[in-house]
């Protein structure tokens, strides 16, 4: 190549020696390498493996998937909680040439069928205890002339699965143990290959299937850990479902640290604080509400711990006073924004040096800040929607975040259409309003669909929620718009109260009224348990739904 006019010739582009498909993969096939004897996977007392091992044992289930028939680009779903198969069948699916496809362990049957058909699944990997769920969808889609996918019951360690539910029927480590371990992994031939899909919202009618690349997924990995400040030879808690966005792709990311994942099956406050004390944890992540969940835990279920550990959150805008009591309590938190498209993380609260020395309300502030883009994307920025211009960065003019780059997804599997509006002007829609400050950081300030517009004035629930987190009778809240006759929309506050605490609902209305606006203070204060799903996000929509029940206040 001529370094002065660029010319390409003589250079051989692309050829085995200087260039091959990026995928997380990889990632396994160095750990055997690189980290060889240090642990890899430990679930409950009796499953324990090294680097190799896990390497050896994911070459042998991809080998007895395509022995199954399973063919490149066929899919592949799990339905099961964070058990040790679930981190080798994000290798071993890819590996096998397939795709994965990691489904919420909340969904009913019904959903689960709709999900299984609209994915084409060839095969099934399913958790012991979410068997009969499981059935539930087969036995639809046998009802509706559908041929199921073959099933695979991933059985407890200590408790081996022998029924065999019917002839399509097979048992996890009996079908591993069938595999070849001279199999030869099948490399994507693309780095835009998909390598998994994740189902985000949508209906039963028409599913959204996010499809992730090869590529996009390697990024996006290590982007993750980055962002996580993990290094060499972490051991990370799994609190965040590995089902949802591929465990925020740390999935893969920790074969290429050679860390230590410590399976959680069960997320409670107790069970993390006893997994932190035994096996050293240096790292976890998870939604505000299981923070929420720590900070107000009973003493009784702490244990000191042995280090500070670092925590990642995102999902939801952390409230400032949650991060405070966090660190008090010895965790160092790290806040990440990003979406199912966005591969999990796209944005991160980067923490500035001179931030340090600010009084403890102003730095919880800025830390409950969504941030920058991380190292692999190529752009996030605040936009109007309508005009497609940069919002100014003043602090105060509402756009919409937008997405470019690698660490986009492909598309949304079988939907054009939607994949087209997702894909307007050339960026990734976020939908979720936010401003940009000078300093260049993006803070969302509420969902598209969840801002409240009261006598045309646009109320922020995620600023009204930051104040009720402040009562100190209130464990957690959520705040909807219900309808008025005068003014549009008011806002209407769900509430969960701390054990043992009393507050009534106008002295949670007067309490936001002396700390707020009046007219962004809530009218209608409702107590209740709030509905989430399996990462611990609020359900808006249902809370929505109940508050536009309600009807008019006057």
């Amino acid at each position: 190549m001529d370094l002065q006019t660029g010319s390409m010739e003589g250079l051989l582009k692309c050829s085995a020696v200087n260039y091959v498909p990026l995928t997380p993969i990889s990632f396994l096939e160095r750990a055997a390498n690189a980290f060889r004897g240090r642990t890899s996977i430990i679930d409950g007392t009796s499953v324990k493996y090294n680097w190799e091992e896990t390497y050896d044992r994911c070459i042998k289930l991809a080998s007895a998937l395509s022995e199954l028939g399973i063919s490149r680009g066929d899919m592949v779903a799990t339905l099961a909680r964070n058990v040790y198969a679930m981190q080798e069948l994000h290798f071993a699916v890819p590996m096998a040439g397939a795709v994965i496809c990691t489904l919420n362990t909340r969904h009913d049957s019904a959903m689960l069928s709709v999900l299984l058909k609209h994915s084409d699944t060839k095969v099934i990997f399913v958790d012991q205890h979410l068997l009969q769920l499981a059935q539930g969808a087969l036995d639809i889609l046998a009802n509706e002339k559908v041929t199921p996918p073959l099933l695979v019951v991933i059985s407890e360690s200590n408790n081996s699965y022998h029924t065999i539910v019917n002839s399509n029927s097979y048992e996890y480590e009996s079908l591993l143990e069938s595999g070849n371990s001279e199999f030869s992994v099948r490399w994507p031939t693309s780095e835009f290959d998909p390598i998994s899909v994740n189902y985000t919202s949508g209906t039963t009618s028409r599913p959204k299937g996010v499809v992730y690349s090869h590529r996009g997924a390697y990024l996006n990995t290590i982007a993750t850990f980055l962002l996580h400040e993990m290094s060499s030879w972490p051991v990370y808690l799994w609190t965040v479902p590995t089902f949802h966005c591929n465990g925020w792709c740390l999935t893969w990311g920790l074969a290429a640290l050679g860390g230590t994942s410590i399976c959680l099956r069960q997320v409670y406050p107790k069970n993390i604080f006893e997994n932190i004390a035994e096996h050293k944890v240096t790292h976890m992540s998870g939604a505000p509400t299981v923070l929420n969940m720590l900070v107000n835990s009973p003493v009784s279920d702490r244990k000191p711990l042995p280090h500070s550990v670092n925590i990642m959150t995102g999902g939801s805008p952390p409230p400032p006073q949650i991060i405070s009591k966090m660190e008090e309590l010895g965790f160092r938190v790290h806040h990440l924004y990003g979406l199912t498209e966005t591969y999990g993380p796209g944005t991160y609260c980067l923490w500035r040096p001179e931030w340090d020395s600010l009084p403890p309300n102003e730095k919880y502030k800025l830390k409950a800040r969504q941030g920058v883009q991380h190292l692999c994307s190529e752009a996030v920025d605040v936009m109007d929607p309508l005009t497609m211009e940069k919002v100014p960065e003043d602090g105060k003019t509402i756009g919409e975040i937008m997405f470019r780059g690698n660490t986009v997804m492909s598309e949304y599997l079988k939907d054009e259409e939607a994949t087209k509006e997702a894909f307007k002007g050339g960026w990734f829609h976020s939908g979720d309003l936010a401003v940009k400050h000078p300093d260049g950081y993006i803070e969302v300030k509420d969902r598209l669909k969840d801002i409240v517009i009261s006598g045309g004035e646009n109320i922020s629930t995620v600023e009204v929620e930051r104040v009720l987190y402040s009562h100190p009778a209130i464990f957690e809240t959520a705040v909807v718009a219900r309808p008025d006759n005068h003014w549009g929309q008011t806002p209407c506050a769900f509430v969960k109260l701390k054990d043992g605490s009393n507050a009534s609902d106008q002295e949670i209305i007067n309490f936001c009224r002396d700390n707020l606006p009046h007219y962004m203070a809530p009218r209608t204060v409702i107590f209740q348990d709030l509905p989430k799903t399996s990462t611990g996000k609020i359900q808006k929509f249902i809370l929505r739904e109940k508050a536009r029940a309600l009807g008019s206040l006057c």
